[in-house]
């Protein structure tokens, strides 16, 4: 799982918990580990969500400054289903 440049150091530093996604089919598992400079997130749930989902608040909480500029990162590809993925940083021991 991968993130813009600018959202990787407040995702390292736990401010950001979960990302919207865009996609064909989840791109990511539950319970799964994906690097992320010198730790990995943790994908704790995924589900399925509606674009009239996606609010202000939500598009805040994954780092946005509204649901605009959400998605025009959101969108992976030819994809047409909306993910939410919550996650965990860990940093590398």
């Amino acid at each position: 799982m991968t993130f813009t440049k600018r959202l990787r150091d407040p995702v390292m530093r736990g401010e950001v918990t979960c990302s919207v996604r865009i996609w064909q089919s989840p791109r990511v598992k539950v319970g799964g580990h994906y690097a992320l400079g010198d730790g990995a997130i943790e994908v704790t749930s995924i589900r399925e969500i509606t674009l009239a989902d996606i609010t202000p608040d939500l598009a805040r909480r994954s780092g946005f400054a509204g649901v605009v500029d959400l998605l025009k990162t959101a969108k992976h590809g030819s994809g047409q289903r909306v993910f939410l993925v919550d996650f965990e940083y860990h940093a590398a021991m």
